[in-house]
């Protein structure tokens, strides 16, 4: 399908980090950064949906002079860029971090609590900073979890046994607990880790998504997602243009409209920035 039309017309670009705009080095490719700056003074949008904290992801923004809010902790948190006012700021409800907490004792699950800047683990969580792929967070070593249950933008639990993590995600789900958003899904980089990833209901990358363009004033049809992963697919599950790197696993292959030629590692963003600039006349 020929979709020159919609490129013509796109106005926002929200793009993944780990495994597509960042290569295996945690670089952007050369020429998306100088396809980036041309489309950003064309007055495009471009912006990213990241699992990283807000605070692992401005820098990047910086050095790629974006000037739309960022969108980090996979929607729970939505905050301009430059500056820090906040669009949007999804805290868990205390009761419902303290079960994470004592499901994840009970189970012998490692746990941490990401914040909007530092991501807290406790003396028996200490392993946390290399099994949590929050590349680029600040980690913090805390005595107890008692002073951090407010302002918890999301839970992170960890384990090697994939059905207690499946047995845990379900407690933390509807209808055993209300006002989370639960998913669990193997490690991109830890071989035999899975995950448990908690936010308060509502709070995904595509919700994320639907609220920035709200506060940008730009529909689905003028806008572009890219992303690889499964924690992507809340973004593709929504009527923008849909695009897909080369390594992007199956099941968000199948959801895409465009699946570009290249990798993350062959600076595959860049066809798709050639192809929006081309559709423009660019």
């Amino acid at each position: 399908m020929n979709y020159t039309e919609r490129l013509k017309k796109i106005k926002l670009i929200v793009l993944d980090l780990d495994g597509t705009l960042l290569n295996d080095e945690q670089q952007v490719g050369q020429e998306s950064k100088e396809l980036i700056k041309r489309l950003i003074e064309m007055g495009v949008h471009v912006t990213f949906a990241s699992g990283r904290l807000h605070s692992a992801i401005k820098n990047l923004a910086t050095e790629l002079e974006i000037q739309t809010p960022l969108i980090s902790l996979d929607g729970a948190l939505i905050k301009q860029h430059p500056g820090d006012t906040e669009i949007y700021h999804a805290s868990i409800k205390r009761k419902n971090v303290v079960k994470a907490i004592q499901l994840a004792d009970k189970n012998l699950l490692k746990i941490a609590l990401c914040h909007a800047d530092a991501i807290y683990y406790t003396e028996d969580n200490e392993l946390i900073p290399q099994l949590v792929d929050k590349f680029g967070a600040k980690f913090e070593q805390i005595y107890s979890y008692d002073d951090y249950l407010d302002d918890t933008l999301e839970i992170v639990m960890v384990g090697d046994y994939r059905e207690t993590i499946k047995n845990v995600a379900s407690s933390l789900m509807f209808p055993f607990t209300f006002g989370l958003d639960t998913n669990y899904y193997k490690s991109h980089r830890n071989k035999g880790i899975y995950y448990i990833e908690c936010r308060k209901n509502g709070s995904s990358k595509g919700s994320g998504l639907k609220r920035l363009q709200k506060h940008l004033k730009i529909n689905m049809n003028e806008t572009v997602v890219v992303g690889d992963w499964y924690n992507d697919r809340s973004l593709f599950e929504t009527k923008a243009l849909k695009v897909t790197v080369n390594n992007a696993v199956p099941e968000i292959q199948r959801l895409a409209d465009i699946k570009l030629k290249r990798s993350n590692n062959e600076d595959g963003t860049a066809e798709l920035f050639e192809m929006i600039l081309k559709a423009k006349g660019k």
